[in-house]
């Protein structure tokens, strides 16, 4: 007798919204008349407001990272490591690029995957937005590789600076690091390597200290965080220029060589480590079988969730261009809407299996919040919670910003094993080193 096809539902991206889709609709569904497939090029996750911790040394992502291939054992989807590659509509199949190891030997063939739902999560990356010489002489805080890369390179050149104050101690050494982008990404690790900085005295660097640093944080608007009410926003750039960042707001940089930052006033930043936060854009290959592709390079999606030419293919977070009816601007790609995301692809996907009519996606801006490390919090609350915008920062808002985390861990692994892990967070905090230095 043959047996009955399977549903199945492949995600495509492990990011945040594809993860936490994954789980839920593993734990719902299981695998008796369901497969779900997770496709996705790294073996592991890390949550990625956290990588600019990673990046500065102060996060062992080691101890923060998700492993797919245990998480889909423990919650009922099958993973597939590999990298996107398109997707064939009419065969309904997921193209998947080749597996090669790190000399660039063949592991496993290009192949493809059959779906009968597809949820496209491919995330974003930085948007360079053309300028000459960005994509090769700057990093970008885009995966756990890129921030393990940064830090190594800062780490040595602290090093450097290290051994030539012990040569000579009235040398004039510094680290120099450029960071372009004033958002969210830009300000938190700014301020992290200041408390990076400060650390690297107990860890064998002894002539070394956060005045090593020399920070320029280069903003093309007019002022840094503009997700956030202009009070705040002042209130953080005064916070990095008291440790020591120099802020420039309304300077566009037209140019990036290996040695330097170029804007357009002509002023050469001289840097030893530059890193680009200035924007988002899709992270989808250059073919995706005639899906609508915004000018930002993501998926335009209708109030469903649904690709606007494909009613079985979804696209949620980074990589997903959602303009609400009557809105100015699209869904912005945050943490919070990935979680808005996933939670009501989750809901469609069950209606569009049982033939029901799917719900549009709504998204609910709870607020921003920007962590300045160990220095300050700042932000803002919206929702009927508290009936409007509320401005935040000290210890409360450094107690919401941990709490996005926490709840990041609980969407992720559920309320058990997400409540331990929050306890052996902090353990960890006591027990383990400060800065991961390897």
């Amino acid at each position: 007798m043959r047996a009955e096809r399977k549903t199945q539902i492949v995600v495509v991206g492990g990011g945040a919204a594809g993860l936490e889709l994954v789980r839920k609709l593993g734990a719902r569904y299981g695998r008796k008349r369901y497969d779900i497939i997770l496709v996705e090029k790294n073996p592991t996750h890390v949550w990625k407001p956290l990588l600019h911790e990673v990046a500065a040394g102060s996060l062992d992502a080691n101890l923060d990272e998700v492993g797919y291939r245990s998480h889909g054992h423990r919650w009922g989807y099958r993973f597939f490591l590999g990298a996107f590659d398109g997707v064939d509509r009419a065969a309904r199949e997921v193209i998947v690029a080749p597996l090669v190891d790190e000399d660039g030997r063949e592991l496993i063939g290009a192949h493809r995957i059959r779906y009968d739902y597809l949820v496209l999560a491919l995330g974003g990356v930085s948007n360079d937005f053309g300028t000459p010489g960005a994509l090769e002489h700057c990093i970008s805080l885009d995966d756990r590789a890129a921030a393990d890369t940064f830090r190594h390179r800062l780490l040595n050149r602290c090093l450097i600076v290290s051994r030539q104050m012990q040569a000579d101690p009235s040398a004039d050494a510094h680290v120099r690091i450029a960071v372009v982008g004033g958002g969210a990404t830009g300000v938190e690790l700014a301020a992290e390597l200041y408390n990076s900085a400060s650390a690297l005295g107990h860890y064998g660097l002894e002539i070394f200290d956060e005045s090593r640093l020399e920070v320029t944080l280069i903003e093309a608007g007019e002022r840094i965080l503009p997700a956030l009410p202009e009070r705040l926003a002042e209130a953080a750039h005064e916070e990095l220029e008291a440790l020591g960042v120099r802020v420039l707001t309304s300077v566009k940089v037209t140019e990036v060589t290996e040695e330097a930052i170029v804007t357009d006033s002509g002023e050469r930043i001289v840097a030893d480590l530059k890193l680009w936060a200035a924007g988002v854009r899709g992270a989808l290959p250059a073919a995706v079988d005639g899906l609508e592709i915004s000018k930002s390079n993501q998926l335009v999606v209708g109030p469903t969730l649904q690709t606007s030419r494909d009613a079985r293919i979804f696209a949620i977070g980074d990589c997903c261009f959602y303009l609400p009816p009557g809105a100015e601007r699209p869904v912005p790609p945050r943490a919070q809407a990935a979680h808005q995301m996933a939670s009501s692809v989750f809901a469609n996907l069950g209606r569009a299996m049982k033939g029901k009519a799917l719900r549009p996606f709504t998204y609910r801006d709870h607020g921003s919040l920007v962590s300045l490390s160990r220095f300050s919090t700042v932000g803002s609350l919206m929702g009927n919670l508290i009936g409007g915008r509320l401005a935040i920062e000290g210890r409360l808002a450094r107690f919401v910003y941990r709490s996005l985390y926490r709840m990041h861990l609980i969407a992720v692994h559920g309320w058990l094993k997400g409540s331990i892990l929050m306890l052996v967070g902090r353990v960890n905090m006591i027990v383990r080193p400060r800065l991961k230095l390897h």
